[in-house]
């Protein structure tokens, strides 16, 4: 990814949530393919954490759609792309890297001013139901990469020894 000094609020978000991101790939680097589709949990519900193939799939859509909903503040025009599934790393790592990519272009057209908002009409509705503004929603992407990538260091002490 970029390696480039980024001022202000915006940037220091960006910065933080590229730095979420790297630690992931770092993490599923060395996961062989194999591993990708081993059902890991046989007692969960969450349709998103049976495999580290649909943990990761769930981590690049969501981080498009919590950008898609920013830029939709402003535009109002995108729908978030369909949930797609890898059978190799390299193509999360890619899809990892993208996901940042979109971000920071959706970020090329906030303002720091606009990040932090208390008026509710100018907040993102989630769809859990939460209203968020532009700082939130993006502290809540960078939780999101850092529970994941939790979830998966663990997998990997524990399954994938």
């Amino acid at each position: 990814m970029s390696k480039q000094i980024r001022n202000g609020a915006k940037g220091a978000l960006l910065d933080v949530y590229e730095k979420a991101i790297e630690e992931l790939i770092t993490i599923v680097s060395n996961i062989p393919n194999s591993a990708l589709t081993v059902q890991l949990d046989m007692k969960t519900t969450d349709v998103n954490c049976k495999t580290i193939q649909s943990i990761l799939s769930h981590v690049i859509s969501s981080g498009y759609g919590y950008a898609i909903s920013i830029q939709n503040l402003k535009f109002k025009n995108l729908d978030r792309p369909e949930k797609s599934f890898h059978e190799n790393v390299s193509e999360y790592i890619e899809d990892l890297t993208k996901v940042f990519n979109f971000t920071e272009t959706v970020f090329n057209e906030i303002h720091d001013q606009e990040l932090e908002q208390s008026d509710n009409a100018l907040k993102i509705k989630t769809s859990w139901g939460q209203l968020y503004d532009i700082e939130q929603i993006t502290e809540h992407a960078i939780v999101h990469i850092l529970r994941h990538k939790r979830q998966i260091e663990n997998i990997k002490i524990n399954l994938l020894k």
